[in-house]
């Protein structure tokens, strides 16, 4: 038996995606896959209002990303304004950007951490993953975020090109002194998922990386801490997504979307409201796209009576529009849903892929000309 969702509590973490402008190309970015028809973007003074109505509520932690952030002119002002408020801030950069005197002014606005991006342990696949030279900039921003006593993370996002570079990708997050390495397994939505086929890596590969990745823990300790985010497809169980919606997530997109997750926006049938029209108290407690899927309320069978569904909470909801075409269903990765057979038959695809046959589909690089070029036509169902 199912019940209605009890009063949440603060939005504890608020992320300020401030543009979905970007320098990088990368396969599996989590933009929506329509960005380019997005194109406006909150005002300084916009901003400055939502990081003061976020800690109103409650919010403790601030996520500044994008695209790349650091395109952003007023990016000093909003952080010494949330360092102001008392917000501990999280810069997600690609490092495009963040020359020694911008990382000083950052510094001295009072950013407190700063999490890099990296796509590979090689020049050639980190370019190429990207379709930029951005290696060595790369390298050189590190040695920045280092020189200004920032904690140093790193994170790599994990897939079929570079899984198997997980050691040297390790490696290369210890010689840079890394505190933290995040080895993220690409989730498949937004662009990963019009990417998966070329992405999806086979159970061996991970089996292999998540070794290596224990043999770099148990040799480094506590000198470095690896996150290894495993894949949802391979697992066979859902997981609860943002800590389950609207519950301790807020994102703000660029245009001033207020979301319970980053790509909630490609949900049909939900309104979202923004922050140029409504305060976030009134989004967070009282709007019908934050309270659509809050608790477990609104779930079906084989949900409805899981033993689970307060621990998974249904899993991810843009995931079960993309392979369901329904947002209520049961999240396919989960083996308890009707719909399994298609993570299930997409992983026999990667396992019995030749890696020198080409893939039917050609890789899709993120840019403005395919974003308009594809626009909303990415195919629930796949």
């Amino acid at each position: 038996m199912t019940s209605a969702a009890p009063r949440p509590g603060p939005p504890l973490w608020l992320l300020a995606e401030l543009t979905y402008r970007c320098p990088l190309h990368c396969v599996f970015c989590f933009n929506p896959v329509d960005f380019a028809q997005q194109e406006n973007e909150l005002g300084t003074e916009d901003w400055l209002r939502v990081l003061r109505q976020g800690r109103e509520l409650g919010a403790v932690q601030c996520g500044l990303s994008g695209g790349e952030p650091l395109l952003r002119d007023d990016l000093e002002i909003i952080v010494a304004e949330a360092a102001r408020l008392g917000y501990y801030t999280n810069l997600l950069t690609s490092g495009v950007g963040l020359s020694a005197q911008r990382a000083a002014a950052l510094k001295a606005a009072g950013l407190d951490h700063v999490q890099l991006s990296f796509q590979d342990s090689t020049r050639e696949m980190n370019d190429f993953l990207s379709h930029t030279k951005t290696f060595e900039l790369k390298n050189r921003v590190a040695k920045t975020i280092k020189d200004q006593g920032w904690p140093m993370v790193m994170n790599v996002v994990i897939h079929r090109m570079n899984i198997d570079h997980i050691d040297r990708i390790i490696e290369m997050a210890h010689e840079m002194g890394a505190e933290y390495l995040e080895l993220a397994n690409t989730q498949y939505y937004s662009w990963a998922f019009v990417n998966r086929d070329h992405l999806l890596p086979t159970h061996e590969q991970l089996r292999r990386a998540e070794q290596t990745t224990d043999a770099w823990r148990a040799r480094l300790g506590e000198r470095m801490r690896i996150f290894f985010v495993a894949p949802d497809y391979h697992e066979g169980r859902a997981k609860k997504c943002v800590n389950g919606w609207g519950s301790m997530f807020l994102t703000v997109a660029p245009d001033g979307t207020a979301l319970p997750c980053h790509t909630a926006r490609m949900l049909p049938g939900l309104e979202f409201p923004n922050v140029k029209a409504e305060g976030l108290r009134e989004i967070w407690f009282d709007s019908e796209g934050f309270n659509r899927y809050r608790g477990t309320g609104w779930m079906k069978e084989p949900c409805a009576s899981c033993d689970q569904r307060e621990q998974d909470l249904g899993g991810c909801r843009c995931q079960a529009y993309l392979l369901a075409n329904d947002a209520a269903a049961a999240d396919p990765v989960c083996v308890k849903s009707p719909e399994h057979h298609r993570v299930v038959e997409a992983v026999q695809r990667a396992a019995a892929r030749d890696p020198a046959a080409p893939v039917e589909h050609p890789l899709v690089f993120r840019d403005p000309a395919n974003s308009r070029r594809l626009g909303a036509a990415v195919t629930p169902g796949a």
